[in-house]
């Protein structure tokens, strides 16, 4: 049976050297353990999502799972009670200093899976000063990339935060946490017309605000269900394989 991948927090220290050694791939995943997801799905939305991936990816690839990282820049939820938010320059040195860990004790091989959008600059700042450092290209993966083939599915207006997206995938993920009898379409305001973008933190006390919603989701959760979700999560599970093959072609499948 070809091998599958192992979490480095089961690992003892010898069996993780060994592993540098032979030059394994290591996986390191982002996702939030304290971030608001509307008024229907836990705060650790982000970190379960993360679980469940590199839990497929360990199932189908021979890699190393380093264990995820529960804190990030996430500054639009911060008014929400219970989300958890460091700064870009907190988060860029956080992610520096357990990337150079990485390679200081061995590893060569690294890709980062991020499950969020605004931790997308801090990430790519990160990265690219160990490229200039010290000569390591590291992989980051693109969420909103991940599980396009399941659009089709989907029958909200638009989405992107406890929408009917995520609102399925944690369905199928940890149906016992989501409270769809407090879930409701939240479209809150879009952004303005023009080529401009402005920063936004999303509030739910001013509803005269351009950033108001109400919720703290935006899209349609109760277009969610778990079969959508199995769908969606396959799908992004399948993308995250064929990217880290792509990113390392001496890595072989399982199935």
């Amino acid at each position: 049976m070809a091998a599958t991948g192992r979490f480095i927090e089961d690992l003892t220290w010898p069996e993780v050297a060994e592993a540098f050694k032979a030059d394994v791939p290591v996986v390191l995943p982002i996702g939030a353990a304290s971030k608001e997801h509307g008024r229907h799905l836990p705060m650790k939305a982000d970190w379960l999502l993360a679980r469940a991936l590199i839990e497929g990816i360990a199932g189908r690839l021979p890699v190393l799972i380093a264990p995820i990282v529960p804190f990030g820049y996430y500054p639009v939820f911060r008014a929400y009670p219970g989300s958890q938010h460091v700064t870009a320059d907190t988060f860029v040195r956080l992610l520096t200093e357990l990337l150079e860990g990485l390679i200081d004790q061995g590893a060569r091989r690294i890709a980062i899976m991020n499950t969020g959008v605004s931790t997308e600059g801090p990430v790519g700042l990160a990265t690219r000063g160990i490229l200039e450092r010290r000569g390591i290209a590291i992989g980051v993966a693109d969420i909103r990339r991940l599980g396009r083939k399941a659009d089709h599915l989907l029958q909200q207006k638009v989405g992107s935060h406890a929408d009917e997206r995520e609102t399925s995938v944690m369905l199928a993920i940890a149906p016992e946490l989501v409270r769809m009898d407090q879930a409701r379409a939240d479209y809150g305001k879009g952004p303005p017309a023009g080529v401009f973008t402005t920063p936004t933190t999303m509030q739910s006390t001013d509803p005269s605000a351009a950033d108001y919603s109400e919720t703290g989701a935006f899209g349609d959760p109760t277009l969610a269900s778990t079969a959508k979700g199995q769908f969606i999560l396959e799908a992004m599970i399948e993308d995250l394989v064929a990217g880290l093959v792509a990113l390392f072609p001496d890595l072989q499948p399982t199935r």
